[in-house]
Parts: structure tokens; C-alpha cells; sequence
């Protein structure tokens, strides 16, 4: 496990290397951070996604749900639960805690050194929220509407996996800031999140369906975040009849949600 974890980082960091001239990387590094940091955003030109590709992971979903009704689709659950314990009685591994935010963390690395993703910072991170708005929201209503008891039996909050559905999330913010640049960053993105579902079904913490819904939720919340943010963002960031730039964003402060208004005199 650990030179397959060492190998990732060092091909990513050969992909961040390509892309970037070594005399260049700590101007780029300060201007990134100047970009990201200090300067507002002004554009969602770059900011979309496409209705098609919905379609696949509305059916993981549709499979995942369809476990509960049809039982040759449930019948494959127990024989793959069955198969991991057959063949793999003692594993045990917390490395999907870690595998699951890695995309996430490689979308902030990779601009932090220069490696421009699609937006800017604070449009980055909206759309990060919005999408883990999405699928927290959609993940903890589904598991206590469906109450699946858990392969291990420790409770009945098993459909879908939230630990596979936020892995997905991320390997598809990583595709939909970086696919542009390479579809290697979209390739490694995927592969941590496949790698976390098959590592909780190995630890009997989820059932096959759970994992395959979990990873619907993850891709369907992070597209339909950048579907529905410009339009967000272009209620929330416009300008008045005189063309003076205004903005209302979310605050949190001393424990205190809020809005903050500003306006260009």
C-alpha cells in the first residue's frame, strides 16, 4: 500500500513538474496566490457541465435503489459480501479516510504551485461547498429513509456509502477543474474514489449497492453544483444600472452565519 501511495505522489508531481518551469514555479506560486486570494471573481464563462452526462450517475443511483425491489440485484450483494469474506477474512484498513478527500487536496495543490485549475479560488471553493451541500444532504435523508442494516451489523444507516458518495464528489471536482489540463488528474481522481468503495465493502462497512449509489450521489451533486452555480453566482455578484460591481457572500464569524454587501463606489 505504501509504494502504491508513493508512486501516486510521484507521478503527480512529475505532472506538476511538466507543466511548470523550475525558475518560474515560486513567481507562479506568488502570483497564484495573489490571483486566488485577493482578487474577486469576475467571471463563470469557464463554469459548466453537460445534462448528458447525468445519465450515468442517475443510474448508479437507480441500480443502488433498485437492490431494495429486485432480488436477483440484492442476491449479488450477499455473493460479493460472501466472496470478500471467503477470500479476504481479516482485512482492515482506515486508508479510504485518507483516499477520499486526496482529490480534493491534489485540486488546491495543484493551483497553490501553479497549476491553474478552471476557477479561481472562491469560486473553487463555492462550488466545493455546494456540491458537498448536495450530496451530505441527499446521503443523510436516503439512509434514514432506507434503514439498511450494515454488513458488519453495527447500525442501519448502510444505503449509500458516504464515505464512497464524498470520494466521488472529489474525483469529479478534480475532473471538472483539471480534465482540461490532462486526463490523468480525472484517471487518479477516479482511482482513489473506485479504490475507497472497494476498500468499504472489504471492510463489510457497505454492501456493493451502497457503494455503487454512493458513488451516483458523489458524481450527480458535484455536476449538478456546476450546473446551477452561475446562475447562483450571477444573482448573488452583478452589476447595478450604472455598472458599479456588487456582491453578496456568506460570512461566518464568532459563531454567527451572515451575509456580507459590497458594492463598487
Amino acid at each position: 500500500m505504501k509504494k502504491i501511495i508513493l508512486v501516486l505522489i510521484c507521478f503527480i508531481s512529475f505532472e506538476a513538474y511538466a507543466q511548470n518551469k523550475p525558475d518560474t514555479t515560486k513567481k507562479k506560486l506568488v502570483d497564484t496566490v495573489k490571483k486566488d486570494l485577493l482578487t474577486a471573481p469576475d467571471t463563470v464563462k469557464k463554469l459548466h457541465s453537460k445534462v448528458i452526462t447525468l445519465v450515468i450517475p442517475t443510474a448508479a443511483i437507480a441500480y443502488g435503489v433498485s437492490s431494495f425491489v429486485i432480488h436477483p440485484i440484492r442476491r449479488f450483494d450477499y455473493y460479493i459480501h460472501s466472496d470478500i469474506e471467503r477470500t479476504n477474512p481479516n482485512f482492515n484498513t482506515k486508508a479510504e479516510s485518507y483516499f477520499l478527500i486526496t482529490p480534493i487536496v491534489m485540486v488546491y495543490g495543484l493551483d497553490l504551485i501553479g497549476v491553474e485549475g478552471k476557477n479561481t479560488f472562491i469560486d473553487r471553493t463555492a462550488l466545493l461547498g455546494l456540491s458537498a451541500g448536495f450530496v451530505g444532504a441527499s446521503e443523510l435523508i436516503t439512509k434514514y429513509t432506507t434503514h439498511r442494516l450494515r454488513p458488519n451489523g453495527t447500525d442501519y444507516l448502510s444505503f449509500p456509502s458516504g464515505h464512497t458518495g464524498l470520494a466521488f464528489m472529489g474525483a469529479e471536482f478534480l475532473a471538472q477543474e483539471y480534465s482540461n489540463k490532462s486526463p490523468v488528474y480525472t484517471v487518479i481522481g477516479y482511482g482513489f474514489a473506485v479504490t475507497t468503495g472497494i476498500f468499504r465493502m472489504y471492510n463489510r462497512d457497505h454492501w456493493f449497492s451502497d457503494v455503487v449509489a454512493g458513488a451516483g450521489f458523489g458524481v450527480l451533486s458535484t455536476k449538478l453544483a456546476y450546473l446551477v452555480y452561475p446562475y447562483i453566482r450571477n444573482k448573488l455578484t452583478h452589476k447595478d444600472s450604472k455598472g458599479r460591481s456588487t456582491m453578496i457572500m456568506p460570512t461566518y464569524q464568532n459563531g454567527t452565519p451572515g451575509l456580507s454587501f459590497a458594492m463598487q463606489l
